[in-house]
């Protein structure tokens, strides 16, 4: 179950990266208009930092999607791996 975990932190954690190289930010940029520590976006990016339901909400506003987009294309890059 641990594994299935780290999996899903790292798809989802890929899922933002993936939006935030679309959008041309960098890692500081996303942080700051997510009013998140860039550390934590870096973690989050690696799979390292598990997201709560409002860091999830304030990535994807930052990211101007939905966090269902960001979990979609999680769950893809999941099944996929």
């Amino acid at each position: 179950m641990n594994d299935d975990v780290s999996k899903m932190g790292m798809a989802f954690g890929r899922a933002v990266k993936l939006r935030r190289v679309e959008l041309g930010y960098n890692q500081e940029g996303l942080a700051d208009k997510a009013k998140l520590a860039r550390s934590f976006v870096s973690s989050v990016e690696r799979g390292v930092a598990k997201a709560s339901i409002v860091s999830v909400w304030k990535l994807a506003q930052a990211l101007s999607c939905n966090p269902s987009d960001l979990w979609i294309t999680a769950e893809r890059l999941y099944d996929a791996s």
